[in-house]
């Protein structure tokens, strides 16, 4: 089609961030991060030509659960990993959709990842996971998108019909998507207001007892304070998973500080989401979570919307673990598993409900699984992987254009607030939370939304 475009150059580089305070999630915690920025020029078979960026953090405590590496040797691996994927990129030599140009290049994923344990001595230790490669290269398929966008000058979600794609959605996923194509499950325009969850982490403050030193920087510092500032009305609890009496406790206190909170603030209407990250066994562990918090604090109950992947992330390691029982009483999604529409179609055999769809994933692989979440009645929601800057921004218009999706998760505000510097100031009301939400109306703009640089 006239509307291809072809990568004329691809340039990347990092920039390190420390974290406002630690992050504790299953079981590990967090302190600092590491950006990988991509920019991508790009020209269309009429001439046009276009500038693209693209932001992740490379994630590795989460993408990369290592049982022989240290974590400055997965981060170096994912980093060197993206470099060498841009590299690739700019020798690519045709043109076409963004679509078709990104699962083109995954397809040198592998070889690729194989290559680098290789090269830095690690080949015979493990191998590279997958979702360490989809999280290193994310940002490469972001700028590229954002590109195309810009080189046509409209917004990314306006070019996905059968006008601009070369091939329908069966070519990506099976036959049940013949003639179909990502317009059919995407929005022309963003939602004006989404809800942001909050993240409640292992090691977060709920009331001032909980706060051994004061760090007194101008922001919340306990979820009470949060509570009050930005009008929370969803909260994502991080629970332990290998402790029960914890796990329950641990709910029915922040159930206490929100209801306590939220009477000051005269709001009745509040949620939750739980997220394990895969520390649970089995799915009996979820059931009686359910059952004794039920018991100890029926609204934390109530107000729960979904839960987010209890057990592991290979979904064929045995025993084999399915929640069906679970997921009859609220929505299990799939979150670490979910690389590809196979483990997506795995996850649905294993009674998973529901999908978390995740920027830090790749642009095209969120879209793809978005439509087939649709498609097959799953519920669907937008997960971070405390996504700051571009990436944050990145991640909100993703969930602002898919209908389905009803709220967005960002918590980079809370543990990396100085890598938001430059673009909060150009998009306010995108990284400060009025009465619980965010303006992703604004995220209309050529691209992916927004504008990264002048």
């Amino acid at each position: 089609m006239q509307t291809d475009i072809l990568l004329k150059n691809v340039t990347s580089w990092t920039e390190h961030y420390a974290y406002r305070t630690p992050m504790k999630f299953g079981g590990r915690v967090v302190s600092d991060v590491t950006l990988l920025n991509v920019k991508v020029e790009t020209e269309s078979r009429s001439g046009l030509r276009g500038v693209g960026f693209g932001s992740m953090t490379m994630g590795n405590a989460w993408a990369w659960i290592s049982p022989t590496l240290t974590n400055e040797q997965t981060l170096d691996c994912m980093v060197s990993f993206g470099h060498q994927i841009c590299s690739l990129a700019a020798q690519y030599p045709e043109f076409g959709h963004p679509m078709e140009i990104c699962r083109a290049i995954s397809d040198s994923y592998e070889k690729t990842a194989a290559r680098i344990m290789e090269v830095k001595g690690f080949a015979h230790a493990e191998s590279f996971p997958k979702l360490a490669r989809l999280v290193a290269a994310s940002p490469l398929e972001a700028a590229v998108f954002d590109a195309f966008g810009k080189t046509h000058g409209q917004n990314c979600s306006n070019l996905l019909s059968a006008d601009f794609m070369n091939f329908d959605l069966s070519h990506y996923l099976n036959d049940d998507f013949r003639g179909e194509y990502l317009d059919r499950y995407t929005s022309r325009k963003p939602k004006e207001w989404l809800p942001l969850y909050h993240s409640v982490g292992g090691l977060d403050p709920l009331t001032e007892a909980d706060i051994p030193q004061r760090l007194n920087d101008g922001l919340p510092e306990t979820l009470s304070e949060w509570i009050l500032a930005d009008g929370l009305t969803h909260l994502k609890i991080k629970l332990d998973g290998e402790n029960l009496e914890h796990d329950v406790e641990r709910t029915a206190a922040i159930e206490s500080v929100a209801a306590e909170t939220q009477a000051k603030r005269g709001c009745a209407d509040w949620v939750y989401s739980a997220d394990f990250n895969e520390k649970c066994q089995n799915e009996q562990y979820v059931i009686d979570w359910l059952r004794l918090v039920q018991e100890r604090s029926p609204e934390a109950i109530r107000r729960l919307h979904y839960i987010e992947q209890p057990t592991h992330r290979d979904l064929n390691r045995e025993p084999i673990v399915e929640m069906f029982s679970a997921a009859k009483i609220r929505p299990i999604v799939i979150d670490e598993s979910l690389t590809d529409f196979e483990a997506l179609l795995l996850s649905r055999r294993r009674g998973y409900s529901g999908v978390a769809l995740k920027a830090c994933k790749g642009h095209h692989e969120a879209l793809l699984m978005g439509a087939a979440a649709q498609k097959y009645g799953m519920f669907l929601c937008v997960q971070d992987l405390t996504c700051p800057g571009a990436s944050f921004l990145h991640s909100a218009s993703l969930a602002a254009h898919i209908p389905a999706v009803q709220a967005i998760e960002g918590n980079g505000r809370q543990y990396c607030p100085s890598a938001n510097a430059s673009l909060e100031k150009r998009y306010p009301d995108l990284f400060k939370v009025q009465n619980g939400l965010i303006h992703t109306g604004r995220l209309s703009e050529s691209g992916l939304g927004f504008h990264a640089f002048d």
